[in-house]
């Protein structure tokens, strides 16, 4: 079986920053096992499968990690709408996404596309003293939505944490393994509003490039903190990102640029 594959780099406007994630618009699904495997022969922190759902504009949407099937993914949302709108079907401007999160739409507007996601409510929480040590540096403050959120005093501490990968995932195993955690600052020098860090070592992502679904969280609560809607975020791992937020109360609006790196044929086995 040969199938179309695209691999775009998003939440950046040039190839090899931002998050890369493999697209594959499909007809109708495979069996699950061929996903997976499909997804851990990429090897990226996601691959989204798309399939058109019979409705002018809607599709369906899963995405998988090289070891799981992951409820919300914001990255390869983008990218799956980039694919959709630039490969696919160029006269498209708006998609809507079926996903286990719910209906998730992509707008775009100019070179960036803007995805409307749930707001994700963060809760002051008992310190996970383990994961604490596991990632290193001190939080200020601790709080958990579907995932831990770890806030640093300066920008420096979250660029600096230096994290036991195998250390982090034994302490997330032992109280939610489905966890991942943001690490989270002010920006600094103004040329943002905050910065984040990204660790899911239980999913196969020891750090992931550029999470748009924690934005889900961090969106609300620096909204909060800074007193204002519009929020400016970069993610600062080693190949960085970029997103422009708002917070809608119950959705945040999540938007960055997206560039294809790659397109080509995959050849699928009908069985992994």
């Amino acid at each position: 079986m040969r199938l179309p594959i695209f691999q775009v780099d998003a939440f950046t406007g040039c190839v090899f920053r931002g998050n890369p994630a493999a697209v594959m618009p499909l007809e109708t699904w495979l069996e699950d096992e061929i996903l997976q495997a499909i997804a851990t022969e990429n090897n990226l922190s996601e691959t989204a499968f798309v399939r058109p759902t019979g409705e002018d504009g809607v599709f369906e949407l899963r995405w998988f990690t090289p070891t799981v099937e992951v409820p919300l993914c914001g990255h390869a949302t983008l990218a799956s709408a980039f694919v959709l709108m630039t490969e696919v079907n160029l006269a498209l401007e708006q998609v809507a996404f079926e996903t286990r999160s719910g209906r998730l739409e992509v707008r775009r507007n100019g070179d960036r596309y803007t995805m409307d996601f749930p707001a994700l409510e963060v809760r002051p929480a008992e310190r996970p003293e383990r994961a604490i040590s596991a990632v290193g540096g001190t939080p200020k403050t601790v709080m958990k939505s579907n995932n831990w959120l770890f806030v640093y005093e300066r920008e420096q501490e979250v660029a600096g944490l230096d994290i036991s990968v195998s250390a982090l995932a034994s302490a997330l195993a032992e109280d939610d393994r489905n966890a991942g955690v943001i690490c989270t600052a002010l920006a600094a020098d103004h040329r943002a509003d905050f910065v984040s860090r990204f660790f899911a070592p239980c999913h196969g992502i020891p750090e992931d490039p550029v999470t748009g679904s924690a934005h889900c969280s961090l969106v609300p609560y620096w909204a909060r903190r800074l007193g204002r809607a519009h929020l400016h975020a970069l993610q600062i791992s080693a190949r960085g990102g970029e997103l422009f937020c708002c917070d809608r109360g119950t959705r945040v609006e999540i938007a960055g640029r997206a560039v294809k790196y790659m397109e080509g044929i995959a050849e699928i086995p009908t069985a992994p």
